[in-house]
């Protein structure tokens, strides 16, 4: 009997997938199917030239619809979505992803990038890139081309057979890397996230057109009045260009400016430029801009303000996404496949796809229908005379733009300081969970704990909570300084030892937490040095070696991958210390290379993968509940319900997120939520 099968199909479509995405982009009504590749289990690829007459063979239609054969594709979203377009409506559970299973391994996605991580060369053609222009997208007409705004087989036949081998190559690359990463099986709980995933995806979000494009209109508007109000002051031919503004205002107002700051004003700006102030190489990045104008001698000068505060507004990215939902926006006004599954190796948290919601501005603006209405009519002047910066409204308002259908409305819900509970639970720091299991106050607690006082004293808005919550949102994984830092300790006017006492304290206050890093350290090293099996203490946790993983498996099921430990001489602080190594995206160059990790970074991703474990079983309980998902980020879920007793059904929505898995029975869980016709922050 045959169990798998492997498909990789080419296509063609006018709309540009890259900037509309694949769901846009197979709604194309001149969308089509060009070739599909595919092979049962061990036997021979076939090739089916769909562009040139071939017809699917019905031993394929019959394995498409037959649910107990395992249809595989990498990205399968993709050919689930094409064959469902020509009429092969397959269900999600029937498909498995090679590019998910990649990188649930800790591999990169892309099928070009796997192959060359498992060393597959000789299964993946790099010829891919020209061919897919030529063939799958429009042409620009020309004379030497006839005139033609799209290349056919039969405009270039070497080509056209090259296409072809390129996909029989994809078809073998996909089935290598299920071979080689079969042993690592994806645990049922993921099975189930990855089907909830597209359910989601599927679904879509609906977007206010209207609102989105006089956001457009009045962006444009406003953009072109800032611009000549900073051009007529400074001259400038691009007042908007950070090379050009930093040497307007170092020829013309550095020497001035630096002449009225005290020790205490150059040490202020020394954190935005790096670790020194010179007057004359001023930075006029945002958040340097954002500290100058924060400062007398700079408020001053009017023209100046006037200037940096224009080039604050003009450099607002948020608009951009305006144009992605238009861009996306399907016949329906939804926008669909916004939601990367396992986006993010190891932990399994969702990335971010075209608009990406896990970077939307927060509204601030009480009363936020006003603006919103404002704007839908293109009454700039009265945004402006109200609020004083219209870019702002707009990077306020793009959240908005994404709104419930007729006859119903979003509930929204989010987790309680997620992280802070998992990490607690995880290392069983009892005085937190109380915490926990009460008001939910971590911040006064933790303030009274650390500086001795009694809690009444901890009051939103003192000094003392302010250092806490700093401290709380630092030092879970083992920071220090750096991280106190990050946070803004240095903003809120900490020194560095006054930021050193608030880390010696923290630590003093959590010993559970700190006990935390070292064992799980301990536990990783071991597991390495020796490649065998260790049970850690906290919660049960599995850290485990093979010739290929050092691996660690949550009280969930699922396992954090780290492809090719290794040991690693590396200094730290003054001393040479022997950290463990192991190969993934760099963060900060987003290229593929060593990683270094430790105690408190390993918790972070435990903490991050449970946390991301815990909305999962929320969103899937959910479902079964009837919530039909839209959006999620992170800790929170936004849901479309019919707009009959929204409040009840809200309540009953903050109830099952609250309610923890089984695994996690005493992990003390707490939600909040609200109602709305359009997404926002309460």
């Amino acid at each position: 009997m045959r169990k798998d099968l492997f498909i990789d199909i080419e296509t063609y479509s006018s709309v540009d997938i890259k900037t509309c995405g694949a769901y846009k982009y197979i709604e194309s009504p001149d969308f089509e199917i060009l070739i599909v590749s595919y092979a049962f289990d061990d036997e021979d690829v076939v090739v089916v030239d769909l562009a040139q007459g071939d017809e699917l063979p019905e031993e394929f239609e019959d394995a498409l619809f037959d649910s107990s054969i395992r249809k595989h594709a990498h990205n399968a979203v993709f050919e689930r979505l094409s064959f469902k377009r020509v009429g092969y409506d397959i269900p999600a559970d029937n498909w498995h992803c090679t590019a998910v299973k990649a990188a649930y391994c800790g591999l990169p996605f892309s099928l070009d990038q796997v192959s060359k991580k498992l060393d597959l060369a000789d299964k993946k053609l790099d010829t891919g890139k020209a061919l897919i222009k030529y063939f799958s997208c429009p042409c620009k007409p020309t004379r030497t081309n006839g005139m033609r705004t799209r290349n056919y087989p039969w405009d270039a036949p070497a080509q056209w057979e090259m296409y072809k081998e390129y996909n029989k190559y994809d078809v073998l690359a996909e089935r290598e890397i299920h071979r080689k990463l079969e042993k690592y099986a994806i645990p049922d709980f993921e099975r189930q996230l990855y089907i909830l995933d597209q359910d989601i995806n599927d679904r879509g979000i609906l977007v206010d057109k209207e609102l989105a494009e006089s956001a457009i209109a009045v962006d444009g508007i406003y953009t072109e009045m800032l611009t000549q109000q900073s051009k007529d002051i400074t001259g400038l031919e691009n007042p908007n260009s950070v090379a050009q503004l930093k040497s307007w205002y170092c020829n013309n107002y550095a020497a001035i400016v630096d002449a009225t700051l005290t020790a205490k004003d150059k040490a202020y700006l020394a954190t935005a430029n790096g670790q020194f102030y010179e007057p004359d190489n001023q930075s006029m990045a945002a958040e340097p801009i954002k500290m100058l104008l924060k400062l007398e001698a700079v408020r001053m000068i009017p023209e100046l303000v006037t200037v940096l505060e224009n080039r604050q507004k003009l450099g607002r990215s948020s608009v951009k996404k305006y144009y992605t939902m238009i861009n996306c926006a399907m016949a329906d006004e939804r926008v669909r496949g916004t939601f990367q599954f396992y986006g993010a190796n190891r932990t399994g948290r969702w990335a971010g796809r075209l608009v990406q919601l896990q970077n939307l501005s927060k509204n601030h603006v009480t009363n936020i229908d006003l603006p919103r209405e404002l704007i839908r009519n293109r009454d700039w002047d009265t945004v402006e005379m109200m609020y004083g910066d219209v870019s702002d409204v707009l990077s306020q308002l793009v959240r908005t733009t994404f709104i419930a259908p007729i006859g119903k409305t979003y509930c929204v819900a989010d987790f309680s300081a997620i992280e802070a509970r998992v990490v607690s639970w995880l290392a069983n720091e009892e005085w937190r969970m109380d915490v926990f299991r009460g008001d939910g106050k971590i911040y006064e607690a933790a303030g009274a704990r650390m500086f001795n006082v009694p809690i009444e004293s901890i009051t939103k808005g003192s000094e003392l909570r302010a250092k806490a919550k700093n401290a709380e949102l630092a030092l879970g994984y083992q920071g220090s300084l750096g991280a106190m830092k990050r946070m803004g300790g240095d903003k809120m006017g900490m020194s560095d030892n006054e930021m050193m006492h608030i880390v010696k304290l923290w630590r003093d206050a959590n010993p559970k937490i700190v006990s935390l890093w070292a064992e799980i350290e301990k536990c990783a090293h071991e597991a390495v040095r020796y490649h065998r099996r260790v049970v850690g203490t906290p919660r049960n946790l599995v850290f485990d070696c093979d010739d290929n993983y050092f691996t660690i498996t949550l009280p969930s099921g699922h396992t954090l991958f780290y492809r090719n430990p290794t040991f690693k001489e590396k200094k730290v602080g003054r001393s040479m210390t022997k950290l463990l190594f192991y190969e993934g995206i760099i963060q900060e160059t987003k290229q593929w290379g060593m990683i270094d990790t430790y105690g408190g970074k390993l918790t972070e991703n435990i903490v991050q993968a449970i946390s991301r474990d815990l909305i999962g079983y929320a969103m899937l309980n959910l479902s079964k509940n009837d919530y039909d998902i839209t959006m999620h980020v992170h800790d929170e879920a936004v849901a479309e319900i019919e707009n009959v007793n929204p409040e009840t059904r809200l309540s009953e929505m903050i109830s099952i997120m609250s309610n923890p898995p089984e695994w996690a029975h005493d992990l003390p869980l707490d939600a909040a939520g609200f109602t709305c016709n359009y997404y926002m922050k309460d």
